[in-house]
């Protein structure tokens, strides 16, 4: 799983450092660190700090799931290109 945590919008609070403190820190007062790639071992306490972010600037990019349902890889029509929002 990969984060993306927008620094701009970040106003600080830190409820994602409390939430996933292995993931998240605050480095003085006000300037967050972060692991960018996290193991799904820590999806869980990543949802919540994503969830508790007061100004929603965390944002996740996970991989499909094996057990997810198969989303077509091909067309959905004949000289039509599928979207699948990449």
């Amino acid at each position: 799983m990969r984060l993306v945590v927008d620094l701009n919008t970040c106003q600080g609070y830190a409820q994602c450092t409390f939430l996933a403190p292995d993931v998240f820190a605050m480095h003085g007062d006000e300037a967050l660190t972060y692991n960018p790639r996290v193991d799904e071992e820590q999806r869980e306490s990543v949802a919540r700090a994503v969830a508790a972010c007061p100004v929603q600037a965390i944002l996740v990019d996970a991989p499909d799931a094996p057990d997810a349902p198969d989303a077509p890889d091909a067309p959905d029509a004949p000289g039509e290109e599928a979207s699948h929002g990449r």
